[in-house]
């Protein structure tokens, strides 16, 4: 029982470094859809996109509001923008091809979506800019 209650207080004294280290690879993974349309890297389906369309539209939110989650600046509001453009790609996007996100292709967009949401309501972490400008 020792064992168990050890890791509980180990897990709970990592919670909020665990927490910047999953908003660091949040950030880093929603920023290379913005990378890949703007920047052409990496190479995708996606580069070179309109900057007019939607996806063009969404492209410029991934690499703005990616490099800011990244770097953990104004993570809130920015947390609150992106979770609300991944509810409308879900909803624009895939939910017309179907009901079940595993089958509309959808299952990043909604879990990008929850992600952002809970990083709006629970804030950076501390290894983040807000953090150090104590706004965390």
């Amino acid at each position: 029982m020792a064992a168990i209650t050890e890791i509980a207080e180990t897990a709970t004294e990592w919670a909020p470094r665990v927490r910047s280290i999953l908003r660091i690879m949040t950030g880093l993974l929603f920023l290379q859809h913005g990378t890949s349309k703007y920047l052409g890297f990496p190479q995708s389906q996606m580069t070179g996109v309109d900057p007019t369309s939607l996806g063009g539209i969404a492209g410029m939110f991934e690499l703005v509001g990616g490099t800011l989650i990244v770097i953990g600046l104004f993570t809130r509001p920015v947390a609150f923008v992106l979770s609300g453009l991944m509810a409308a790609a879900y909803w624009i996007a895939h939910a017309p091809s179907g009901f079940f996100p595993l089958l509309n292709e959808g299952e990043l967009a909604a879990l990008y979506c929850f992600v952002f949401l809970y990083f709006a309501f629970i804030g950076a972490g501390p290894w983040s800019v807000d953090a150090a400008r104590g706004k965390a």
